[in-house]
């Protein structure tokens, strides 16, 4: 338990962050998982729609330090690829 004045302050932000945290992590995972039904539905127009969607999210958790942005270009880059593929 936090006895300090500083430490019960660290506790209440970690909790508000841990949430927020989830919550975009959540939503990005969403988008993923969108962009994939759509490729594997052979559909080049909503997986191109769902692929900027999830570019966007995916630069957006980046940016927010969710993760890094070697991560966030290494997901975009395979995203990319399963979508150039079904086009080919």
């Amino acid at each position: 338990m936090a006895n300090s004045p500083q430490a019960r302050k660290r506790a209440r932000q970690n909790i508000v962050r841990r949430v927020r945290n989830h919550a975009q992590a959540s939503s990005m995972r969403t988008v993923i998982k969108k962009f994939i039904k759509a490729v594997n539905a052979n559909d080049p127009e909503q997986a191109k729609t769902a692929y900027q969607q999830a570019a966007s999210e995916i630069d957006k958790a980046a940016k927010k330090n969710l993760h890094t942005k070697n991560r966030a270009a290494r997901l975009k880059s395979r995203l990319n690829n399963r979508l150039k593929g079904l086009s080919a």
